[in-house]
């Protein structure tokens, strides 16, 4: 049990109605799962307003309501805490619930609209390998050295975060890698936590469906920058247009990473194959694994993190050499044939852009590019015809498919794809509302030496129709087509 003062600490209260001398057992924002000696935290979220729910958590055993609004009727055996902002006070209350554990270990914030997986992953294979133990805050997963747990969102709820920390500390973790979405950032689920450094990649169109404009969006990000401690460093995509931009107000120590201008950290592409890339980093030459102008950015970063961070300059680029690509980033497999299909994650429109770009700059003339695209439902709607653009502009032929259609309807999404194609571009599109015949499609249009890049769900093993999940992997199902084919 923990003292309710102590859980308050750092916490804007206006007014606390009731006792404020109670232990409290556990913190909950979700009222189903309140129990005997809860502290219920009434946030007003996008859809649903938590103040709704009080008197249900308090039917549940409730003893300390922490709300915006407090209510008309008042339950005198439960202390009622005021604050001007739920979704802080929610992640400064879990943060103190847990001893603070962010600022028992290096955490280091990786933000942007591309490479936020990727980074924030292959950070934690280099560490791993270089002999540490490491903690892992992804989309994909969530890593506390060995141990795996299911990730849901980019960035977790305050609570989950902060269980996740408290578990590294006690497993002995050295340093934790967490991606840091927009959305965790606006709904304040970072606030609390001690950052080390952070990491900017780029900035490009996404989540407009949630922050209204770019700008809205770019400065969601800028705020983490600003709120870096003095301590930390802020590392910034130079090359980027907003790099500059998102270090303007920050207290950090400040670097930059590039491929084409002047920075602290600076790469160069020397050799592209399908099977890696040669780069030079800082003047040193090494081959990597990873495939594309997008992934050297990721490695730049890398590399520059880990110096940062203390590592010895030879030890991590010969940790670079070995590192692997993360699940459902420009994964592929090679049929018998000789066809090369391509599973990523690429689902913004500039995201699509450099997967198509990377494929065009290896292949030559001879192959066919074919490629397999949707969008997800209750997202971002401007990107669609975007999208549909793009895949129509870049490969030789283009299937359109569902994704994730959640409570849409599918065939509408994809009649708003349809509409941004070109019309010269039109023959080269087709239509196939099942996402598994779409696949299947490819594989039986494409020859040997052709490429099939299957866009959108990367590491997914799911499809998400009305709120039910069904299980779907892109790389699972273009792999049982290639065997069929075989057959």
């Amino acid at each position: 049990m923990k003292e309710l003062k102590h859980i308050l600490e750092k916490v804007d209260v206006a007014q606390i109605i009731g006792a404020a001398n109670v232990r409290i057992n556990n913190i909950e924002f979700d009222s189903r799962k309140c129990k005997e000696g809860s502290v219920f935290v009434a946030q007003k979220g996008v859809t649903v307003d938590g103040h709704l729910y009080i008197d249900k958590a308090i039917s549940l055993g409730v003893i300390v309501v922490v709300c915006e609004v407090v209510p008309e009727q008042i339950n005198r055996e439960v202390t009622y805490i005021q604050v001007p902002d739920a979704n802080v006070a929610l992640a400064i209350m879990a943060a103190n619930f847990y001893e603070n554990p962010s600022s028992k270990m290096p955490l280091i914030g990786v933000t942007g609209t591309n490479g936020k997986t990727t980074i924030a992953s292959l950070l934690y294979q280099l560490f791993k390998k270089a002999g540490y133990k490491v903690g892992l805050l992804s989309t994909v997963k969530v890593l506390v050295n060995d141990d795996v747990y299911e990730a849901t969102h980019t960035t977790p709820d305050s609570i989950a975060i902060n269980s996740y920390l408290d578990k590294m500390i006690v497993a002995g973790v050295d340093f934790c890698f967490m991606e840091v979405s927009s959305h965790g950032i606006h709904q304040k689920r970072t606030e609390g936590l001690t950052f080390a450094g952070g990491i900017f990649t780029n900035l490009s169109h996404d989540h407009l469906d949630y922050h209204e404009t770019f700008a809205e969006y770019r400065n969601v990000k800028k705020a983490f920058f600003d709120g870096l401690p003095k301590h930390a460093f802020a590392l910034t995509n130079i090359d980027d247009k907003n790099g500059d931009y998102m270090l303007q107000n920050t207290k950090a120590k400040k670097y930059s990473y590039a491929l084409k201008t002047v920075a602290d950290f600076k790469a160069k592409i020397l050799e592209k194959q399908l099977s890696g890339t040669l780069i030079s980093v800082d003047g040193t030459e090494v081959w990597t694994k990873l495939i594309g102008v997008f992934n050297i950015y990721n490695l730049t970063a890398i590399v520059a993190t880990a110096k940062l961070l203390g590592l010895d300059t030879m030890q991590i680029l010969t940790i670079v050499s070995e590192l692997e690509s993360v699940s459902g980033r420009f994964e592929y497999v090679v049929s018998n044939e000789g066809v090369t299909a391509i599973v990523d994650y690429a689902h913004t429109p500039d995201a699509l852009k450099n997967v198509l770009e990377t494929i065009n700059d290896i292949r030559t003339n001879n192959e066919k590019l074919i490629t397999v695209v949707g969008c997800g439902g209750d997202r971002d709607k401007t990107k669609r015809p975007k999208m549909a653009h793009i895949a129509s502009q870049l490969s030789d032929q283009v299937i359109f498919t569902s994704d994730n259609p959640r409570t849409e309807n599918p065939q509408t999404i994809l009649d708003e794809m349809e509409a941004g194609v070109a019309a010269e571009n039109y023959k080269k599109t087709i239509t196939i509302l099942d996402r598994k015949q779409a696949i299947k499609a490819s594989c039986k249009f494409s020859e040997p030496k052709d490429i099939i890049l299957i866009a959108g769900k990367g590491h997914e093993n799911y499809q998400e129709t009305n709120g039910v999940r069904v299980h779907f992997d892109d790389l699972e199902t273009v792999k049982n087509c290639f065997n069929q084919l075989k057959k």
